[in-house]
């Protein structure tokens, strides 16, 4: 008589996209742990996890396809005494599907195939793999198991087609990333669909950063009523377990929610240390000028990687204030991060001094502002190259919008932690951190943000102010609001006007950002994908 007891782990892991061996013994390791230390009849893991998600245009390459498919056969034989549930990419003659296998006992002993492929913001499911066309409910221990992946549960009426198929409960692998607000949508969505099927869901999502995008975890279980009863951590790896009696989960441990301030501080810490991590740099460097948003890159750094990993440079030229020397410096000593003073004066007199004659007969004007962070921005990058670290730019998704930014100088590096984080929330970030410890001067936090590349200059001298610069962004690249809908909301025209103006002309600069983590619903690169060379403005004349 087959038990009506079912354990299931839940395997919320960190792996790596296209190191089809590593992710192998990573599914292998995590499976006996399951068995071995859990009791766990069956361990399920995220979508794709064989190659990693997202394996971006590596699926177009036979030769990667055929490693990842041969991978899943291997892994069949690799383990005994659990049944293990694996997502990857499925070549059935000529086309690819997002498929989940089940292994047990050496064999495939169901396959289910990606019915719903998104391919909006993030995702560009449809340019590599075929939709499948019809529900998988196996038997297994006495239960009938559905499956289904990711964006299948976000449409009305597949969960149902499972329970219609004789499903008892559903599993569903995921690679949900990570933007603030994220997962009380997704286990809205989730919920509602349940409670209208009535049947219990296994919702595992991956953990961890690959490139722009963080995937935050919290996998967690639904009995048939709709209700979490078992809830993983955010941002981090963990293997749990839940048990089914009657094909009904026992209710288990829910890990609390984070805040949206905390968990966006978690989210840019994870980032910063998976792509560090993954990409084989030996620590990472910044530019340390006494300002917010450097102060704040900083600590995400050091809390990401360590203060033995991460180095400071201040680099003063005749425009910088003692008081940004000072803050620089304490904030460096309040985080034990290991710091350097390079003055840019001599680079910046000879610079000027070889393009004097060029220059003669010419009003000063933004072009020698640039020099000074062009020679920092080479300082810069001579550290990282010299010392294998990762140069990380300081500059926010406010500054990026705008252009407020050198190219090839406080633009230049390899990844861009806050690139989509507004000027008003870094504000929030640097302030959630003090509450931990206070390691950013007060004063960095009220006083007026500036580049100092002028005599007395502040942001506010270019830019509308950051709170009123900040929602009008919002609108215009996140929701795609026209500069009528916009000042119908109350917002001043020459506000609107401004801000509109400097997006649309500034996106050749944003194109050659470096990457940087997402953390809204439209963050510059993949969500956000405008022509360099257009007509649009979204002013008229």
């Amino acid at each position: 008589m087959l038990s009506p007891s079912l354990k299931i782990a839940i395997a919320q892991i960190n792996f790596t996209v296209g190191d089809i061996p590593a992710n192998v013994a990573a599914i292998r390791k995590s499976a006996v742990h399951a068995r071995d230390e859990l009791g766990a009849d069956m361990i399920v893991f995220p979508e794709q996890i064989v190659v990693g998600y997202p394996a971006e245009d590596l699926l177009l390459r036979p030769d990667f396809i055929a490693q990842a498919n041969n991978a899943v056969y291997e892994l069949a034989g690799l383990v005994d005494g659990i049944a293990l549930v694996v997502g990857y990419p499925e070549k059935d003659g000529d086309r690819l599907y997002n498929s989940a296998a089940v292994l047990h006992q050496g064999a495939v002993v169901a396959n289910y195939r990606k019915r719903a492929l998104p391919n909006y913001g993030v995702f560009d499911e449809q340019r590599y793999f075929t939709a499948g066309d019809k529900p998988c409910v196996f038997e297994f221990n006495g239960a009938f198991i559905g499956l289904t992946i990711c964006e299948d549960v976000w449409h009305p009426g597949l969960i149902a087609a499972n329970k219609k198929e004789g499903a008892d409960l559903l599993l569903t692998l995921n690679a949900s990333p990570f933007n603030s607000g994220k997962i009380h949508q997704r286990e809205d969505v989730v919920c509602s669909q349940v409670r209208e099927a009535e049947i219990p869901l296994v919702y595992v999502n991956q953990v961890g950063g690959q490139d722009e995008l963080i995937f935050d975890g919290a996998s967690f279980v639904v009995d048939q009523r709709g209700d979490v009863v078992f809830r993983a951590e955010e941002f981090k790896e963990q293997i749990g377990v839940v048990e089914f009696v009657d094909h009904k989960p026992v209710k288990g441990a829910c890990a609390p929610l984070y805040a949206h301030v905390s968990s966006e501080y978690r989210a840019l810490v994870l980032g910063i240390r998976d792509y560090v991590r993954k990409n084989g740099f030996k620590g990472a460097l910044l530019g340390l000028s006494g300002g917010i948003d450097s102060a704040l890159v900083l600590a995400l750094a050091v809390d990401a990687l360590g203060a033995d990993q991460v180095e400071a440079v201040l680099m003063p030229s005749r425009y910088t204030q003692a008081m940004s020397i000072e803050d620089a410096v304490s904030e460096a000593e309040a985080l034990g991060v290991r710091h350097h003073t390079i003055s840019i004066e001599p680079a910046v007199a000879a610079f000027n001094g070889m393009l004097a004659g060029l220059f003669a007969g010419t009003a000063r004007d933004t072009t020698e502002e640039n020099i000074q962070a062009r020679c920092r921005g080479v300082i810069l990058m001579a550290l990282s190259n010299k010392q294998g670290k990762l140069l990380l730019t300081t500059g926010n998704k406010s500054e990026m919008s705008v252009g407020y930014a050198t190219l090839y100088g406080d633009m230049a590096g390899g990844f861009a932690p806050i690139k989509d984080v507004p000027k008003m929330l870094v504000y929030r970030l640097a302030k959630y951190r003090n509450r931990i410890a206070p390691v950013i001067p007060e004063r960095v936090l009220t006083r007026p943000p500036s580049a100092e590349l002028a005599p007395d200059q502040v942001d506010e001298d270019s830019l509308p102010p950051y709170d009123i610069l900040d929602p009008i962004l919002e609108r215009y690249v996140e929701q795609d609001q026209s500069a009528e809908q916009i000042m119908a909301a109350g917002y001043r025209r020459e506000h609107v006007e401004r801000a509109v103006r400097l997006v649309d002309r500034n996106e050749y600069k944003r194109r050659q950002a470096p990457p940087g983590i997402r953390i809204t619903t439209r963050a510059f690169g993949r969500d956000r994908r405008y022509p360099i060379t257009s007509g649009y403005r979204g002013i008229k004349g």
